[in-house]
């Protein structure tokens, strides 16, 4: 078998582009018996901690990259067409740093239609990185087929300045073109576009040939892969249609249908493709030898907080728990010095203190601030938590376990869920930002998929189907529960309804196998309604960053809560509750009108009349007791 590693992919990451699921593309690697893949999504690194994670798990060694939007002149030049392809590839954990940098700064400095960098931002984070003239939409391609040899020339010398003679390839790519310019079912009016498409190809190829012997830069074979399979164009052309809203009928349109040639090839089919250049093939696997990119998983890394001199955390963690239950008490008992002593052993032994600290600071800030909180969940079980304001309610009194919040063997950092008045939520997502530092604060991101129903929805829509027949075969999809989503293939196998309508209709079936092809793919990003992170040092080299979608100027990051976690990130959920608002209010009316001045945190929990009203379901705008489920159980 050919030594070949595939460097110019897409995975569902290049959002409503690529169709590829990340672990199905290292599976069909390993298939091939491949050692190496890259991952190069559009202008982000969105699925980079998933891809390693599950490349490693494979044995198969990730190679971590971004195909970024460089823009002809300065990142903060607006013009619309401005955005030309280029590969980036990291070699060591440095290159991986200055990538993420690269694409924060694209994201948060040079966006305009795409998140576009400059030469300056390339020139300033070019150590340790790979470059590649990318597709045929790469500044090099454009200026053989547009230009001149002599301007892409220069163009590639001023790469090679940038990023170093030996960090330097020249990517060719083969797509035929004019072969599938001949089928008979290509639009008559795409033929010639296609042919367009062919000349250009081979005019690009002998100037990027040309270049490699005068330069003296290596060559390399890619595929520029959107899809696993050839089968899948179909899916990954109607994915395109739902980004830029046209429909498959569409001729006027950016087409993956005619030219079903963006899967991922087996080597075999790269070296058969590639016989007359040998080296393109074998230069592949000279770059993926030298790619060798370490992420440390499993740590976590908290803020740094300002300490009395030559204290630890842990004794100033131990010095409020119990200064605070004086407070609380007037006293310690020994029950209550037993559960101290017991809690705080765990949270040191698992370097937890930083984070109770962190948490306290934020609830005392709220409560100076006169906001209101108020924190849900197992955090409720700790004696220490009580002691030192983060919670509210004595676990000692209502026998609350412990372990269930924290123990000895959860490998993660405890979960406290902070509620907050939704007026109030940027409140005190500045005071981390003063606290600890802007640079080290940001919300997380999270990502809408195409679950079962709207990916028939999405289908439908660009088949050009009637909206009441795509919304009446979407309504025959069950509903999953939480925790156990519908799946298009469980709801054929179980609703013999819908199973009858892919059988009695061609349409209806074209439509089903599309849209199970493209469900479970990420569709959009945007932002956690929870889920704050502070760092010790600047978020980006940690993450890369963006601001959020929708013209918003809050900083998220690129990794999902669980791939921030992953890389060592502590995460605060902080949850903007309308009740809490209202209960604000209320109190303030109260004082208002009846010059009765109330301590919300002093309202007693054993009031009889608020019981009788709670037994006789009057719950109405009562926050997670509202619901009918709950209310038929009080």
């Amino acid at each position: 078998m050919p030594k070949f590693t595939h460097l110019h992919v897409h995975t569902e990451f290049s959002l409503l582009d690529g169709l590829s699921k990340i672990g199905k593309l290292v599976a069909k690697t390993k298939e091939f018996g491949q050692t190496h893949v890259a991952i190069t999504d559009h202008g982000s690194m969105y699925g980079v901690i998933e891809f390693y994670k599950k490349s490693t798990k494979e044995e198969v060694k990730p190679i971590i990259g971004c195909e970024v939007y460089l823009a002809k002149g300065s990142r903060f030049d607006r013009t619309k067409s401005d955005a030309n392809h280029l590969i980036l590839l990291a070699e060591n954990f440095e290159g991986y740093q200055n990538l993420m940098k690269i694409v924060t700064i694209g994201q948060t400095e040079g966006f305009y239609y795409k998140p576009r960098v400059d030469k300056e931002t390339l020139t300033k984070y070019a150590k340790g990185l790979i470059c590649t003239t990318a597709c045929p939409a790469g500044r090099v391609q454009k200026l053989l087929v547009e230009e001149s040899y002599d301007a892409a020339k220069k163009e590639l010398q001023e790469y090679e300045q940038i990023f170093g003679s030996n960090n330097i390839y020249l990517e060719l790519q083969r797509h035929h073109y004019d072969k599938y310019a001949l089928s008979p079912n290509v639009p008559a009016e795409i033929k010639p576009k296609l042919l367009d498409f062919h000349q250009n190809e081979i005019k690009s190829e002998a100037g990027l040939i040309k270049l490699s012997r005068d330069l003296g830069i290596p060559l390399i074979a890619t595929n520029d892969s959107h899809y696993l399979n050839q089968e899948d164009a179909a899916a990954q052309d109607a994915l395109v249609c739902v980004q830029t809203g046209k429909m498959l009928d569409d001729t006027n349109r950016m087409r993956y249908i005619d030219t079903p040639d963006f899967y991922l090839k087996s080597p075999d089919e790269m070296a058969s493709e590639f016989q007359d250049l040998p080296e393109a093939i074998e230069n592949t696997q000279k770059i993926a030898d030298r790619c060798e990119v370490t992420i440390k998983l499993g740590e976590w890394y908290f803020p740094k907080l300002d300490l009395p001199k030559g204290k630890t955390a842990g004794e100033v963690l131990r010095e409020k728990a119990y200064d605070g239950c004086k407070e609380i008490f007037g006293s310690v008992n020994s029950e209550q010095e037993s559960r101290l002593n017991y809690e705080l052993e765990i949270i040191e032994k698992k370097g937890y203190s930083p984070y109770f600290l962190l948490e306290s600071g934020i609830v005392n800030y709220a409560n100076e601030a006169g906001i209101y909180t108020n924190t849900r969940g197992s955090a409720a079980g700790s004696f220490v938590s009580y002691c030192v304001g983060i919670t509210t309610v004595d676990p000692l009194h209502f026998r609350l376990p412990f372990e269930r919040f924290l123990n000895p063997f959860r490998p993660s950092p405890p979960d406290i869920d902070l509620d907050v008045a939704d007026i109030h939520r940027d409140d005190l997502i500045r005071y981390l930002a003063e606290t600890y530092g802007s640079e080290k604060v940001g919300q997380i991101c999270t990502f809408g998929t195409m679950k079962a129903r709207a990916a028939v929805r999405d289908i439908g829509r660009v088949m050009g189907m009637p909206y009441s027949k795509v919304d009446k075969i979407s309504k025959t999809i069950p509903e999953g529960s939480q925790g156990f989503p519908m799946t298009l293939k469980k709801a054929l196998e179980n609703t013999p309804e819908l199973a009858k309508m892919r059988d009695d209709d061609p349409e209806i079936k074209k439509l089903l196998g599309m849209a199970q092809k493209v469900e479970g793919n990420a569709r959009h990003i945007s932002v956690h309604a929870a889920a704050v992170i502070v760092g010790p040092d600047d978020l980006v080299k940690f993450t890369p960053l963006q601001k959020e979608t929708g013209g918003g100027d809050r900083i998220i990051t690129q990794y999902e809560m669980h791939a921030a976690e992953d890389v060592g990130m502590i995460k605060l959920d902080i949850l903007g509750i309308a009740n809490l608002t209202i209960l604000a209010n209320a109190v303030k009316l109260v004082q208002t009108l009846h010059h009765v001045k109330i301590d919300i945190k002093k309202v007693p929990l054993d009031d009889h009349e608020t019981f009788d009203m709670l037994a006789r379901g009057e719950t109405f705008g009562v926050f997670q007791l509202a619901g009918s489920g709950m209310t038929k159980y009080l």
